[in-house]
């Protein structure tokens, strides 16, 4: 069973979640990304919190700016310090004292877990990232890959001052059309239910998810704009030392495959699992092979 829980923060956060399994138990954390919300999980809350599964409690937050959850206007209030705050409270309400089994995110869930994993990894036993790019390779496929400056140019559109308004129209048309097939159609899992809960997300207001763009400076350049150009990361802020899962939908229009070049050279402990057939929308499209690999993942030795 899963139920909706508002988790107050000690800073003034309040985080509306998805919660599955037994309190007390060993805790798996869910992070979605845009535009989506926590209901993306609730296949995988499900069946990990089953005693057959591991038994795990499993918790999936609405991000800051996202559905329910609070949402600051100020663009200042998404840069990754504040997220990743959110993130140490959450797991110090969820499982205080100790850290999660495993922290599994995707997209900007995902941004801000590599983060997380790499400042603070005492909070988490394992890390598991579905198609969401390291930092240091998003920033060198920004500023030396034309195809991956060029499927990413969709960010500008998302930082415009008008964004959101643009997004509503039409009964939220562009926003849905983000999960096109190649060739411009519906896909299957986009069924008229899971439809009516991205509507009942996205009435909730989408300023605070237009604001993760506005507030990143990691951009593709365009007319003489220089984007992520300038900018450098030392290696410090790089590394990320816990045992990672990266799981990849190979066919994702926006995050290019030459994003795992490397990966090695800042994961040591690093799993990497190519998905076939499979785009952006990964979690939507194979419950089953998501559930699977992690599976897989929290039983290795590693």
């Amino acid at each position: 069973m899963i139920s909706t829980q508002d988790i107050a923060l000690p800073h003034g956060t309040t985080l509306q979640c998805r919660v599955s399994g037994v309190a007390g138990r060993p805790v798996l954390l869910f992070l979605h990304g845009f535009p989506e919300g926590a209901f993306i999980w609730d296949e995988l809350l499900l069946h990990f919190s089953r005693p057959e599964n591991g038994g795990y409690r499993c918790v999936a937050p609405c991000l800051r700016g996202f559905g329910a959850s609070s949402r600051p206007t100020e663009v200042a209030a998404y840069r990754a310090k504040h997220l990743v705050q959110d993130l140490v409270a959450l797991i110090a309400a969820e499982c205080p004292g100790a850290a999660l089994e495993c922290l599994v995110a995707h997209d900007w869930g995902g941004a801000v877990a590599w983060n997380l994993a790499n400042q603070q990894p005492q909070h988490m036993k394992r890390l598991a990232i579905l198609n969401s790019p390291h930092p240091g390779a998003f920033l060198r496929e920004l500023q030396h890959n034309p195809a991956q400056q060029a499927a990413s140019q969709y960010m500008h559109f998302l930082c415009r001052p008008d964004a959101e308004a643009l997004l509503a129209e039409d009964d939220f048309r562009r926003l849905f059309a983000f999960f096109n097939t190649p060739d411009g159609r519906a896909p299957a899992w986009l069924t008229d239910t899971v439809r009516a809960q991205y509507r009942a997300l996205w009435q909730q207001g989408l300023t605070g998810a237009c604001n993760y763009y506005r507030a990143s400076p990691l951009r593709p350049p365009r007319d003489g704009e220089p984007g992520a150009q300038a900018i450098t990361l030392p290696d410090a802020m790089l590394a990320v030392t816990v045992p990672t899962l990266v799981l990849w939908g190979m066919d994702d229009p926006a995050l290019l495959p030459g994003l795992l070049d490397g990966l090695p050279d800042w994961v040591p402990q690093l799993q990497l699992r190519r998905v076939e057939g499979a785009s952006h929308w990964i979690v939507h499209e194979h419950p089953e092979r998501v559930a699977m690999e992690l599976q897989r993942f929290l039983q290795s030795k590693q």
